[in-house]
């Protein structure tokens, strides 16, 4: 009986594919990581201040101080809409807002913080 000589090379092809797709996710997870720590220092978004999470989420739109940019002014958002139109917002997004920016309980105190700029 002959031996087929492509078997050794598509066995190592195969074996190369797969190699290359574990270490694709396992770098992926990385890099995920290292954003996740850097974004937060460490530090989950839930436990931070809403004015630190509007910061690292919402300001490169909304503005530092809330004045406006690419997105609306926010600094009297409080007396337009209520918290709960705020929090739909947040998670629903609209108007050029992509929704779910910040989820969970950090979501509801920006929610709560954005409500009371009146």
């Amino acid at each position: 009986m002959k031996r087929n000589p492509l078997m050794p090379f598509a066995l190592i092809a195969t074996l190369g594919i797969v190699f290359v797709i574990v270490l694709s996710v396992w770098g992926g997870n990385i890099v995920q990581d290292r954003q996740a720590k850097k974004n937060g220092g460490g530090e989950k978004q839930e436990q931070m201040k809403p004015d630190k999470i509007f910061a690292q989420n919402c300001s490169s739109c909304h503005g530092q101080n809330l004045e406006g940019g690419a997105g609306p002014n926010l600094q009297k958002i409080g007396s337009k809409i209520s918290k709960k139109q705020i929090l739909d917002q947040i998670k629903n997004g609209g108007g050029g807002m992509p929704g779910n920016l910040i989820s969970g309980d950090a979501a509801q105190k920006v929610a709560d913080w954005l409500s009371k700029k009146k």
